[in-house]
């Protein structure tokens, strides 16, 4: 894992109080939704917000690519890495 992936997968356990989860038990691939994490779609606005607060990206709802940005640690990274101009890969 990248070290912003690290990061990510420390704030959706903190921001979202997952406290039956380790970050550091999480894979960048494990699908946040569903049969990954479980996440639901209010999970999903705390987690944007979160994201917002800390990287001042925006991952906004009516994004036709929002599913795919929420898919997982390492696709969120990657959208982080897109909005902010930066390929930390």
């Amino acid at each position: 894992m990248t070290d912003l992936e690290q990061e990510l997968a420390a704030l959706i356990v903190e921001s979202l109080a997952l406290h039956d989860v380790n970050p550091a038990d999480l894979d960048v691939d494990t699908p946040l939704f569903n049969e990954g994490l479980g996440l639901d779609s209010v999970d999903a606005l705390e987690l944007a917000m979160a994201v917002h607060k800390k990287y001042g990206v925006q991952i906004k709802a009516d994004d036709p690519s929002v599913r795919d940005t929420f898919h997982s640690i390492g696709s969120l990274a990657t959208h982080i890495e897109r909005a902010r101009g930066t390929e930390l890969r």
